[in-house]
């Protein structure tokens, strides 16, 4: 299936690797057609394990816009993670670029995760708030509190933890965790 663009320019089609080249070039700071290829992604679900894949790719941008994708695309269908679960959390645990990371802290708690997966995803998530990237840090915060949301044993060591940050964080993540903290606790 092939499709043309606003600029009426012919497109490539709907395989891994024309998913995954509208997510090349341009600038690192930008989402580039992140936007487009979630749309894409959200009406043709076969391609989800493209974007899943484009987490590895050798090209940073499109590993970074890939994640952004699946991040927007597991907000509405949290389910079509389940079969990359163990993928994602070996991600979770290997990566140190940036822009996976703050993808991934999101990612982490809408997974289908026991107790022990819980366990070790909070770990790791936690282990993202030494990040250099304040990003970084602040969609940790948020990740660690989606956690705690549906695991009344991690609440209270998470929301003293989220205390601690509001009270020592850069002006975004004082913010998060005000918002986070009104969240979790009754």
């Amino acid at each position: 299936m092939k499709t043309s663009s606003k600029s009426g320019r012919r497109l490539l089609p709907l395989s891994k690797a024309g998913l995954l080249s509208r997510l090349q070039g341009g600038d690192r700071r930008s989402i580039g057609r992140s936007n487009e290829v979630t749309g894409l992604v959200l009406k043709h679900p076969r391609l989800f394990s493209a974007l899943v894949e484009g987490m590895w790719h050798q090209d940073s941008r499109v590993r970074m816009r890939a994640a952004d994708v699946v991040e927007k695309v597991s907000r509405s269908e949290p389910v079509w993670l389940k079969p990359f679960k163990v993928e994602l959390l070996g991600l979770m645990a290997e990566t140190r670029q940036h822009e996976l990371r703050w993808h991934l802290a999101l990612i982490a708690p809408r997974l289908p995760l026991t107790a022990q997966e819980r366990r070790r995803a909070v770990e790791m998530v936690h282990c993202y708030l030494e990040d250099r990237s304040s990003i970084v840090k602040t969609f940790a915060m948020q990740g660690l509190a989606d956690l705690a949301s549906s695991d009344a044993e991690l609440r209270p060591a998470i929301i003293e933890l989220l205390r601690k940050l509001t009270g020592s964080g850069t002006p975004a993540m004082k913010a998060r965790g005000r918002k986070l903290l009104s969240q979790l606790q009754p």
